[in-house]
């Protein structure tokens, strides 16, 4: 076994992957860029070196640097992670010629799957089931173009070297081809420095079930069963489980087995991830094999009660497989959620700045984090806005439910906007609670998983409502006279021969919300909406713990207060108000000059019109990239571009204007 190891990667898999290394005893090595100088990989790990700028391009993407970070610090091995190089069959020949082991399948395999058009030809050969579709050399747009024709639409275009939905767009009709094409060629481009695309047949309402396989140096192959990644939004995977609901033993068993051909076909090594795509008949064709450790991977270590990443140590340093295939075993269901910094009601537009508060249930056999930041820790836009995952298990489906349902309601994260009520929407869905759900799930149902509850809302308000008095009356209280007979002691609206009352006013859902209280002797009479009044008390504890009574049921709440902001996280809701007063003067920074503005910091990649041009309601004007992603700014409504503020590759930040146009 390795004595020392050196992590290519950084945020979540890094800290994922030193906790293994520690766990064997062997040293770590972290890298870090100008942005993670502080970063939590970077403090687990035993040395760390300093390989570049922040941006990936100049660092973790540098071969070179993290070779010699290596022979620097006496590393003989090298763990990619996923994404970065984890995948470049040059940097795993670079590893070897320099006496570095690389902790992953060898180069040739990696170059036999790295192509997702080569694969595809490959399986073929072999006899895989494939999507009708076009993998060929020839990239021609009138090529690509006609081959959509005969696929039939809908067609997805798809990025060959890529993965994790970047470069690919599902398009419905010929009309919109051309843009689409224009777009993943860009996409794919920019993240993996290779245009080339494929085109498939769009399956309707698919299931996406994708195969862990292991191999050794000696020729033996296990798989460890499958997860269902269906749950996707922008191609990208929300919640995976493992195993898949209401797939057959036989199934299971045919699925394993191809899976095991394919990577004994290339001779694999190591961990490897043959991904499929099942139709409404349980047919399913093989879409791509990731050759490298997939982000999901901990819903199956929690199933086979197997730690992957050992798995991985123990064959890269020569050893044969840890355990036969009739050794394994499926214990009981897992479910992973991803938290990202996103706006779900932007759509789920990235978020950049500061956790000013970020707490998460406590650990245990049933509750597993995976995460590379820590409160206080910034979320750069450089790299993938992902917070961490959330694994439950439990002894079945319905139990890992409840449990991933309890385990979001206490997740606390201020300072960011996130998209942990989303991930809880979904896994109350009657449809996915039922199993009943394919990958197109996130658009059929997301008016009703970005809706809000309005009963929930109210009582969130009231409880807002609650700590405002309650915390003033406290502050007041502390403040004033220490004579309770003082009228300076009472802070509850008193006024001569009238009732008690006041309203408070908060921003929500950039909505202004008036909320009329009126002060009781005990207590107070709340009206969060028209047509509901609420009768409460509360007391607030030092630590912003809110107990309350609401009409005589018990509520007890965690505020989190920053700035004029409050989030309140409750066992069953969480929600996020600004309040408004005076004292804070007009909060709203909603830009009314006719300006586009920058949705957050990003590169501009292609300006789409001038000064003088006529556009149309929902004309794509400018693209902009930002956190690995091409985000389109488009025409609100008809009318002239006045100015355009920026070129193309110009840096700009968040708010900035980009576009003033004229309706």
């Amino acid at each position: 076994m390795f004595h020392k190891i050196l992590i290519a990667n950084r945020g979540e898999i890094a800290c994922r992957i030193i906790a293994t290394a520690k766990k064997c005893g062997i040293q770590t090595v972290a890298v870090y860029s100008d942005a993670d100088t502080q970063a939590r990989h970077v403090a687990l790990a035993d040395e760390a070196i300093h390989i570049g700028p922040a941006p990936a391009s100049e660092s973790y993407l540098i071969g070179k640097k993290i070779i010699d970070a290596a022979l620097q610090t006496g590393a003989q091995a090298i763990h990619p992670g996923y994404g970065f190089l984890s995948e470049n069959a040059t940097f795993a020949e670079q590893c070897t010629a320099q006496g570095l082991v690389f902790i992953g399948p060898p180069a040739s395999a990696i170059i036999a799957m790295g192509s997702k058009s080569r694969a595809k030809q490959l399986m073929e050969e072999a006899g895989v089931p494939l999507v009708s579709g076009y993998h060929g050399d020839d990239q021609a747009p009138a090529t690509l173009k006609q081959a959509a024709t005969n696929c039939g639409f809908p067609v997805m275009i798809k990025a060959s070297a890529g993965g994790g939905g970047k470069g690919m767009r599902i398009v419905e009709s010929l009309d919109a081809f051309d843009e689409a094409l224009a777009s993943a060629k860009r996409e794919a481009q920019s993240s993996f420095g290779d245009d080339k695309v494929l085109i498939e047949k769009y399956l309707q309402e698919p299931r996406h079930i994708e195969i862990q396989v292991f191999a050794d140096r000696m020729g033996n192959a296990v798989h460890l069963f499958e997860r269902d990644c269906s749950v996707q939004r922008r191609h990208q995977k929300v919640i995976e489980e493992a195993p898949a609901p209401g797939l057959s033993e036989d199934i299971r068993a045919s699925m394993g087995e191809a899976a095991i051909a394919a990577a004994k076909a290339i001779q694999y090594v190591g961990a490897g991830t043959v991904e499929f795509i099942m139709d409404k008949s349980g047919e399913y064709f093989f879409m791509e094999m990731n050759t490298r450790l997939q982000v999901e991977h901990p819903v199956t270590e929690m199933i086979t009660r197997k730690d992957l990443v050992e798995w991985q140590l123990r064959i890269a340093a020569g050893e044969s497989l840890p355990a036969s295939q009739n050794q394994l075993h499926i214990h009981g269901h897992a479910f992973e959620a991803r938290i990202y910094a996103e706006d779900p009601n932007n759509n789920f537009l990235p978020a950049t700045g500061k956790l000013d508060h970020l707490q998460f249930p406590a650990e245990n056999s049933h509750t597993r984090i995976d995460t590379g930041v820590r409160e206080d820790d910034n979320v750069s836009i450089h790299y993938d806005p992902m917070i961490a995952k959330l694994i439950v298990w439990d002894e079945n489906r319905d139990a890992a439910l409840r449990r991933m349902h309890n385990a979001l309601r206490n997740v606390q994260i201020v300072g960011l906007a996130n998209n942990v009520d989303f991930l809880d929407q979904i896994i109350c869905h009657p449809s996915f609670a039922s199993g009943q759900f394919d990958t197109g799930f996130i658009d059929k149902h997301s008016d009703v998983l970005l809706q809000a509850n309005n009963h929930q809302q109210q009582i969130l308000l009231t409880l807002a409502s609650l700590f405002v008095l309650e915390h003033r009356k406290n502050t007041l209280a502390r403040a004033s006279s220490e004579d309770i007979h003082s009228p300076w002691h009472c802070a509850d609206s008193w006024r001569l021969n009238l009732p008690a009352e006041e309203t408070l006013q908060f921003k929500a859902h950039n909505e202004d919300r008036f909320i009329p209280v009126t002060h009781r002797a005990q207590g107070y009479r709340i009206q969060p909406a028209e047509d509901h009044i609420s009768s409460a008390t509360a007391t607030l504890t030092a630590k912003n713990r809110l107990n309350a009574f609401i009409d005589g049921k018990k509520v007890t709440a965690s505020v989190i207060q920053h700035g004029t902001e409050l989030h309140v996280f409750t066992h069953s809701a969480s929600g996020h108000f600004q309040l408004i007063e005076d004292a804070y003067g007009d909060l709203d920074d909603g830009d009314s000059s006719g300006n586009l503005v920058s949705p957050m910091p990003g590169t501009i990649i292609d300006v789409l019109v001038q000064d003088g041009d006529r556009v149309t309601t929902g004309q794509t004007l400018l693209l902009l990239e930002a956190m690995k992603m091409e985000h389109a700014i488009k025409a609100p409504a008809d009318g002239v571009i006045k100015s355009v503020k920026f070129a193309k590759s110009d840096m700009v930040e968040e708010g900035v204007a980009l576009i003033e146009m004229e309706a």
